[in-house]
Parts: structure tokens; C-alpha cells; sequence
């Protein structure tokens, strides 16, 4: 029955969300410029006394913290479902100095080598939930139902599945120090090391998510009852200021790992 419900509400939420999406075409009409600043780093709404296994912290990165009013509706709308986390942003000079500050010299050397954004915060993610624990999220997602009620506090990780049954890695919980991340980790370090593989999806995404976990021996849970992507915002909202675009065209456009 729960299910049912968060299923009925995430429907409401897509229609709320691809209509304000819509509003924001004519609000960038009139205001091409106007953009919006995410905070590197914000207090939960409410705090919570309760001990949890993954912490609550959720992770988000851009190639900027100035955005559209999609995607700060976008962020908005995920700040009162994560009421009870505290938010944390990189950029990508901050991620960069998280990795050089954090890791051996050996794995920032292997991120320095990566010439696609979403290809550094693919690693990045891994690395940033690996060290500290927490939730990580793509800026175009949104949650469905509010996150402390989704993730319980007894959970290692929690893992999104997709439609046809392979696990995305626009969304990802885990507590810090978790033997699969660290498997994850090591498969892109030999990717980047070996350079054969030429798309992202496969080099750094979801493809090494896929090669690593087993879906029957993980925490999983349907995006449908969890965390969709791109209804309040979309590539153009996206990517409006980055005149290379969406990483699909850039991997046509240069290598991914510089040689």
C-alpha cells in the first residue's frame, strides 16, 4: 500500500515538476541572464538525534553553482525532502581539490587525466561517498518521498534500479568505507589506466555499477519509488552556460582521458 502512495505521488510530482519546467522557459525569456546560487554547504532544516549507518549528507556537483531557476527549483524541491540532511556542493575546481587534499597522488593523477566533467564527477562521487558516507545525487534529479523516510537508519547502501533492471548511478547511499565503492573505485582507476573504453557510461557511469554489484546481493529500490530524474529541469537549463554541452556530445568531440 505504501508503495502504491509514493507511486500515486511521485505522479503529481512530475506533473508539478514538467510544469514549472515549462514556466521557466518564459521566466529565461524575459530574464536571459538571471541565475541562481547554490550553497556550498547548507544545515539540515531539522535535525535529527536518531544514529544512522549512512550519513545524512547529500552530495551534489555542477561545472557551476549559478543556474537556472530550473534547476534551483530543482534543488529547492529536493531541500524539503531532505529536511533532516545537511547539503553539500562541489564545483569542479572544488572537486578537484577534495581529491588532491583526500587521495594518494596516484588516483588524482588518474582524475586529472579526465577531460569530460561528467566523466571527473562519476569518479568524484565514489570518492567524495567512500571518505565521508552519505547521499549522492545528479543536480537533475528529485526524490519522490522524503529521504529519511526512505533510507533506513540500519542500511550499509541503497542502490537505484532502473526499468529494465540496471543500477543507475544518478543516485547513490552508502556509509563511508564500503568494500563496494571501493571495488568501483578500482575498476575506474584500470579504465583510465588501460584508456580502450571510449564512452562515458562505460569508462566511469553506471556501466562500471553494472560490472561490479550483483543486484540480488545489494540494497536496491525502484526509481519509480525513489528518485527520477529530469522533470523539473532538462539539458538546456542544464547546460545553457557550458558551451560544449551534455557530456554525449562532448565524448564525440575529445577524448575522454588525456593521454
Amino acid at each position: 500500500m505504501k508503495d502504491f502512495i509514493i507511486f500515486f505521488v511521485s505522479r503529481i510530482i512530475k506533473i508539478f515538476a514538467n510544469l514549472s519546467k515549462l514556466a521557466c522557459y518564459g521566466f529565461h525569456l524575459f530574464f536571459p541572464n538571471k541565475r541562481f546560487t547554490l550553497p556550498s554547504q547548507a544545515k539540515p532544516l531539522l535535525t535529527s538525534s536518531r544514529p544512522s549507518n549512512i550519513p545524512r549528507i547529500l552530495w551534489q556537483t555542477n561545472f557551476t553553482n549559478r543556474v537556472t531557476l530550473a534547476v534551483y527549483l530543482n534543488y529547492l524541491f529536493n531541500r524539503l525532502l531532505t529536511y533532516n540532511f545537511e547539503y553539500r556542493f562541489m564545483i569542479t575546481e572544488d572537486r578537484t581539490a577534495f581529491i588532491e587534499a583526500n587521495y594518494p597522488a596516484e588516483i588524482f593523477e588518474s582524475y586529472s587525466r579526465i577531460q569530460i566533467g561528467a566523466a571527473q564527477a562519476d569518479l568524484w562521487r565514489l570518492l567524495v561517498l567512500q571518505k565521508f558516507g552519505g547521499v549522492y545525487m545528479d543536480i537533475d534529479a528529485h526524490l519522490v518521498w522524503p529521504l529519511g523516510a526512505i533510507i533506513n537508519p540500519d542500511y550499509d547502501e541503497l542502490y537505484l534500479l532502473m526499468k529494465r533492471g540496471e543500477i543507475s548511478n544518478y543516485f547513490i547511499a552508502s556509509k563511508n568505507n564500503n568494500a563496494h565503492l571501493d571495488e568501483m573505485i578500482q575498476i575506474i582507476m584500470n579504465n583510465i589506466k588501460e584508456n580502450v573504453i571510449k564512452n562515458v557510461y562505460d569508462l566511469t557511469g553506471p556501466g562500471v555499477f553494472n560490472q561490479s554489484l550483483d543486484v540480488n546481493r545489494v540494497n536496491t529500490r525502484s526509481y519509480r519509488y525513489l528518485c527520477n530524474q529530469g522533470n523539473f529541469t532538462n539539458e538546456y537549463f542544464q547546460y545553457i552556460d557550458k558551451q560544449e554541452g551534455k557530456w554525449t556530445k562532448a565524448q564525440q568531440k575529445i577524448d575522454i582521458i588525456r593521454k
